[in-house]
């Protein structure tokens, strides 16, 4: 895993690799669009149940992003990895992207089923919190000059905020609360709507993917073009 820290690496590897993860998100994306619009209405929630095929993936996405920044951050943290503050900054944006469409969304499947478009549930309030915490991860980023003590902070606050995600996951089961709880692993979904569900998740995680690549392999470039530029000047 360490050797595919090294840029020149993972430049060929991603290289390699992301025509096929992107091609795999748009099939697996049109697969999980065309099963969902197909799907009959629910007994209880009529055809706003579509809105979980957007909603639960984009919360699962947002979710794993900021595993995967708080991973990057402790990498960076203790071995030090060449890509590793590369791969946690550029993780950012994306996962505020996937939180705020999970927070519409779920606003939207809310206002039908609770006569609210928000309510201060246990699972909302904690997930509103980790958009926050995307925010200021970027706003940090932002605001240091240095770029090795901003990373540094970034870091931290970054593995301080994960302890939000074990938050969000079990809050359902640790409070009373509106939003229901998990039904996909304990198999209380319906099969009609875990298929396009399972295919949207599937999708989702290959775009986060994908994205995640582009914009790392666009901050390596844009490090040697900074690093020419410096050299030459």
């Amino acid at each position: 895993m360490f050797r595919y820290a090294n840029p020149a690496v993972f430049m060929r590897l991603s290289g390699a690799l992301l025509p096929w993860i992107s091609g795999a998100a748009a099939i697996l994306l049109a697969m999980g669009l065309w099963m969902g619009f197909r799907v009959p209405p629910d007994y209880q929630q009529g055809m706003t149940v579509t809105i979980m095929f957007v909603h639960v993936p984009a919360a699962i996405v947002a979710e794993v992003a900021y595993g995967a920044i708080a991973v990057a951050s402790l990498f960076s943290l203790v071995w030090r990895h060449p890509l590793a503050d590369t791969a946690a900054r550029a993780a950012a944006p994306l996962g505020a992207v996937f939180t705020a469409l999970g927070l519409v969304t779920g606003s939207l499947w809310g206002r039908p089923m609770w006569g609210a478009y928000w309510v201060w549930d246990a699972r909302l309030t904690s997930f509103l919190l980790l958009l926050f915490l995307y925010l200021g991860y970027m706003a940090l980023w932002n605001a240091i000059e240095d770029e090795t003590r901003a990373a540094r902070a970034a870091a931290i606050l970054a593995l301080v905020g994960a302890v939000n995600l074990p938050i969000i996951k079990f809050s359902v089961d640790w409070w009373n609360t509106l939003h229901q709880g998990e039904s996909i692993v304990s198999g209380q979904i319906a099969r009609v709507f875990m298929w396009p569900l399972a295919f949207m998740a599937f999708g989702y995680m290959a775009l986060f993917a994908a994205l995640w690549m582009v914009r790392i392999r666009t901050e390596i470039v844009n490090r040697r073009a900074r690093s020419l530029i410096q050299r030459a000047g």
